[in-house]
């Protein structure tokens, strides 16, 4: 019984992701994914951009955590427009 409880205590939780709506803004798609984690909600995405035939994506990640999954995606699109504003597709550069 005791291994049994000690063996389940490291598990990591699985989180379902979150389907939220993708915004388009300035040619670019954004889709916020926020994660639950200890203390609220991660503010997270992906940015994106179709050229012909080819799409570019790059993946957000701030230290910012909110109390709500809807208020971290709304904040999630707010912070990738910033990004999208002061890096444009300078993005996708390697």
């Amino acid at each position: 019984m005791i291994l049994k409880f000690l063996r389940g205590r490291g598990a990591a939780k699985k989180e379902e992701p979150s389907n939220h709506q993708a915004v388009e803004y300035k040619g670019f798609s954004i889709e916020p994914t926020p994660r639950k984690v200890p203390g609220g909600w991660t503010t997270e995405g992906t940015i994106s951009k179709t050229q012909g035939e080819n799409t570019r994506s790059e993946r957000f990640i701030r230290a910012d955590v909110l109390m709500s999954e809807e208020e971290a995606a709304g904040y999630s699109v707010t912070k990738a427009k910033k990004i999208i504003d002061e890096q444009g597709d300078r993005l996708f550069k390697e």
